[in-house]
């Protein structure tokens, strides 16, 4: 395997997909990755929903020279270029080479959730080399861009022992949140908060549950939505509200505990069924997740907790997000001498960076009151006066805010967390997640460890619980992110600060955005949502502005960032696109089924005539079986059209 430079780029290709409003992937992105004889560094990881503004971005590209001109831009910000790349993994039509994934390796496992394994997994080579790891990949289910056909089972674990990876099928809970979040219209993060932040419960029976429903293959499509009315039900005849919430509320609260429950009980088998089959000591082993539900905190603390494992691997991005680490981590092993590589996971901060002060200064003039270099005694008092913006360096990935996109608060009143929450749009009960220096962590949290990127829960110690009512959740945890000073020097300086100034090791911490909006990118982008919300103090790459005359400020709304590129078709390259592709003039109908049959594209090439007619029979034959195929199809067309001209909070459902 040569060295050099290898990007890896989990888009959805190009073709018709987006004048037909098509898509196979979410939560788009791409890694970049150096390799100097057996040593592989990632040097950068963008997410695609960051630089668009389209949260958990899906909309496809236009056509390929927008797709290349994205990857262009994105590698120019390292002085490099496509060709400068050895290979180009992940994406159909942009990969260089395709001897990369493992499909043919794994037939009956879906290579998504192959590569959500690697890319926990392999974020220490040398656990992964020289000990014991037992991964799981649990999310909703696949995509099927590189592997054609469907497989038997969706969902992953492994055993690794001394480098040597053994892979089995597993069961999933993710598919059933999924089903929560469609029934419900909430996300899944808000409705895993909502469940513990009411008092509100009813009863099910989970066994029942847990026997009557498998979530493993395909069916996943289905059996999920058919669990959650099961335990909706039951829990609708026992239901004992809480008077704060609402009705609604009340119910969802009481039937996302039973989900969670259920949940855990799922992991629990997955666990107990590999240490059982590989005979494995938890003591002595690493326990590696990702995937979606690897979001899940309080299920992540629980293994921990129950089992013993030495320590918890997993990605800031641990879902769709970091696809193309995992898929690039898969290629390392496949393609290097005896699967051998030396990697270890850098750092969060591997997105985009924003040096143009000045620049946003002298745009924003008349709405700055004053500017000097950052101070962390006079920023302590900024925190006790109200939230301030925090910006610095290169972006955190993953979903959440680590330190560099961010809004921070005083953790030590209540009215803290209600200011957050009135700032992000957010229902008043929403919980804020604390940064904490992580040499104090044992002394606020019972049994913690260090959870550097917010993948943990852990209680509150009742001694000093009255002190941070900011943080606590109802049952008095808190989603924790640990802080080291070689992890975060600007940040750490500021919580030594801050902790020096009032006893408290920590601040409130939430991400830098507006409800529906992904976490800020650009220094513009924080201007803006300070200014529109109110936010009298950022600090900006150590540089404290005050702003003022917020009144003035006439932008009713986020920044558009490269919205237009994405939700607008000109009808001139709309006009070019279905000419090339579709020379014979099939119908929209058609080529929405044909889209969505892999097997069907790859048996038939519609720029030739018997393509076209072969497509056009088989379809045919499809809509005469299936009937509801029709009205189907052309509602899901008209719904994305409607998703992928639109942007903002409503776009996730």
């Amino acid at each position: 395997m040569k060295d050099g430079y290898y990007l890896s780029a989990y888009v959805n290709p190009v073709g018709l997909q987006r004048v037909l409003n098509v898509t196979y992937r979410h939560d788009a992105n791409l890694s970049l990755w150096r390799k100097e004889g057996a040593r592989v560094s990632l040097l950068a990881h963008w997410e695609v929903e960051r630089i668009s503004g389209q949260k958990q971005h899906r909309t496809p590209f236009l056509d390929r020279a927008h797709l290349e001109g994205f990857v262009d831009a994105r590698l120019a910000e390292h002085g490099l270029t496509r060709a400068d790349m050895v290979e180009i993994w992940g994406t159909p039509g942009l990969d260089t080479v395709d001897d990369y994934h493992l499909a043919g390796e794994h037939p009956a496992l879906a290579y998504h959730s192959l590569a959500h394994l690697h890319s926990a997994v392999l974020l220490d080579s040398e656990a992964f080399h020289r000990g014991t790891v037992l991964g799981f990949a649990v999310d909703r289910g696949p995509d099927f861009v590189v592997e054609r056909a469907i497989t038997d089972k969706w969902f992953t674990g492994c055993v690794v022992r001394a480098g040597e990876m053994t892979v089995f099928p597993v069961q999933s809970p993710g598919p059933l949140y999924g089903a929560a979040k469609d029934r419900f219209h909430l996300r899944e993060g808000t409705l895993m908060a909502l469940a513990g932040a009411t008092g509100a419960h009813g009863r099910c029976d989970r066994d029942a549950v847990l026997d009557t429903y498998v979530f493993d293959d395909i069916t996943s499509m289905t059996v999920p939505a058919e669990a959650l009315e099961d335990i909706a039900r039951q829990v609708g005849d026992t239901l004992v509200p809480d008077p704060r919430f609402t009705d609604e509320e009340s119910f969802a609260s009481a039937v996302m505990k039973e989900v969670q429950a259920i949940s855990v009980r799922v992991m629990e088998r997955n666990v107990e069924e590999a240490l059982h089959a590989h005979d494995l000591t938890p003591a002595d082993t690493v326990l590696a997740l990702a995937g979606g539900y690897a979001l899940n905190c309080p299920t992540n603390s629980h293994l921990m907790d129950k089992y013993g494992f030495r320590r918890l691997l997993a990605p800031p991005c641990v879902g769709d997000d970091g696809q193309s680490i995992g898929m690039a981590l898969a290629a390392f092993r496949k393609k290097s001498p005896g699967g051998r590589f030396d990697f270890r996971f850098p750092t969060p901060y591997l997105g985009g960076e924003d040096t143009g002060l000045d620049e946003a200064l002298t745009a924003h003039a008349r709405f700055v009151a004053s500017v000097a270099k950052a101070d962390p005694a006079e920023a302590v008092r900024d925190l006790r006066e109200g939230p301030v913006a925090w910006f610095h360096g290169r972006s955190e990935i993953g979903p959440r805010a680590l330190g560099n996109r961010s809004l921070l608060a005083d953790p030590t009143t209540y009215a803290a967390k209600e200011e957050l929450n009135r700032l992000k749009e957010r229902q008043w009960w929403r919980p804020v997640a604390p940064v904490v220096l992580e040499e104090h962590l044992g002394d606020w949290f019972e049994n913690s460890r260090p959870s550097p990127y917010m993948l943990e829960t852990f209680t509150i110690r009742e001694e000093v619980r009255e002190r941070i009512p900011a943080v606590a959740h109802l049952d008095h945890s808190a989603r924790v992110q640990s802080l080291t000073a070689d992890g975060n020097p600007p940040l750490h300086a500021l919580l030594t600060a801050f902790h020096e100034a009032t006893g408290v090791p920590m601040l409130c911490n939430t991400s830098l955005n507006d409800r529906g909006e992904p976490i800020v990118e650009k220094l513009a982008e924080a201007f803006n949502f300070c200014l529109r919300k109110g936010v009298r103090i950022g600090y900006f790459n150590g540089v404290r502005v005050e702003f003022t005359d917020f009144d003035a400020y006439g932008v009713p709304g986020p920044l558009p960032r490269e919205h237009e590129r994405f939700t607008v078709v000109p009808p001139e390259r709309e006009r070019a696109i279905r000419a090339a592709l579709n020379p014979h003039g099939l119908p929209d109908l058609v080529l929405y089924r044909y889209l969505h049959d892999n097997l069907m594209m790859d048996r038939h090439d519609i720029r030739e005539v018997e393509g076209a007619r072969a497509v056009a029979e088989e379809v045919a034959a499809q809509l005469a079986d299936r009937p509801w195929l029709v009205a189907y199809s052309r509602g899901r067309m008209r719904e994305r059209r409607e998703k992928f001209a639109s942007l903002g909070a409503a776009y996730t459902f």
